[in-house]
């Protein structure tokens, strides 16, 4: 008999803010507690393939979703990408739920998920999850990221072009012997060339020179958060400083820390038992 994290997902479409349609892979039990997936800038909803089908054997209602611009949710036609109009989206998928999910978000969608926390009126989320993101990020780690999203703006001409400039970029991790996973990221353009499946105008949002800042956005967001909070810290991150997890602790009482050892930014793809085991293990704990 198959267990609960061997069952197929299904393929979901949420109506998100400014008419767009969002896609989702959901799977567990619709009346046990629900857990939102929220992936990081320029992934899409697979990066959390795995961490999925633990949190449904678990016993979660997993809801695991593209953002917009992303994978195969739809692109904005305004180019509306910024922490707002993320955090409209989720609050659309939020409302379709009985009770308030614990939000597990990483970098751009931990960021996405205290943003939107943060800033709500209402309760709108049982827990906090923050994968590696921290209101104030290192800015090396942080352009090499960057830098990375902008390279090859005209594409691959192979699969294992692509996978060449993830070996680059993830130099700690051993290259696939078959690339052909990466293709769930990536699509073939009218071009006849294969690019990532994101829309590039997300690296175009606009930066006000003024405050508030991205930083001092979260950092306010902070005040409003009531709900128990963890941080996964990747040790080998180099968005995530002892210096940002300290300004964090100060901001908010509740937060606890759990540490990856031999995991860098992507920490559930670098280490995804040990991701599971400590975000399984605050859930088992929420009251």
């Amino acid at each position: 008999m198959k267990g609960p994290a061997s069952e197929p997902l299904e393929t979901r479409r949420y109506a998100g803010a400014d008419g767009l349609s969002l896609c989702a892979d959901v799977g567990g039990e619709p009346g046990q507690p629900a857990v939102i997936l929220l992936h990081g800038g320029g992934q899409t909803r697979h990066s959390w393939g795995r961490a999925q089908r633990e949190l449904i054997a678990h016993g979660y209602h997993v809801i695991n979703l593209d953002a917009r611009g992303h994978g195969d949710s739809h692109w904005s036609p305004q180019g509306h990408y910024r922490l707002e109009h993320l955090a409209a989206d989720l609050l659309e998928v939020i409302a379709t739920l009985p009770a308030p999910p614990v939000l597990v978000g990483a970098s751009m969608g931990g960021a996405t998920s205290l943003f939107a926390v943060g800033n709500s009126a209402a309760p709108i989320a049982r827990a906090l999850v923050m994968v590696d993101i921290v209101p104030r990020v290192e800015v090396d780690g942080g352009q090499r990221i960057g830098a990375f999203m902008r390279a090859n703006p005209d594409g691959f001409a192979t699969v294992e072009q692509a996978a060449d400039a993830v070996a680059m970029y993830y130099p700690h991790r051993p290259r696939p012997k078959d690339p052909g996973g990466l293709m769930k990221n990536l699509r073939l353009r009218d071009d006849g060339r294969l690019h990532w499946h994101w829309d590039p105008r997300i690296l175009d949002q606009p930066q006000k020179p003024e405050p508030p800042s991205f930083t001092d956005r979260l950092l306010a967001a902070c005040a409003g958060i009531a709900v128990p909070t963890l941080l996964v810290r990747g040790l080998n991150s180099d968005i995530v400083s002892d210096a940002g997890v300290a300004e964090f602790k100060a901001r908010l009482a509740q937060l606890e820390v759990f540490e990856v050892a031999g995991a860098a930014h992507m920490v559930a793809g670098d280490r995804n038992d040990a991701f599971n085991q400590g975000v399984i293990g605050f859930l088992q704990r929420l009251p």
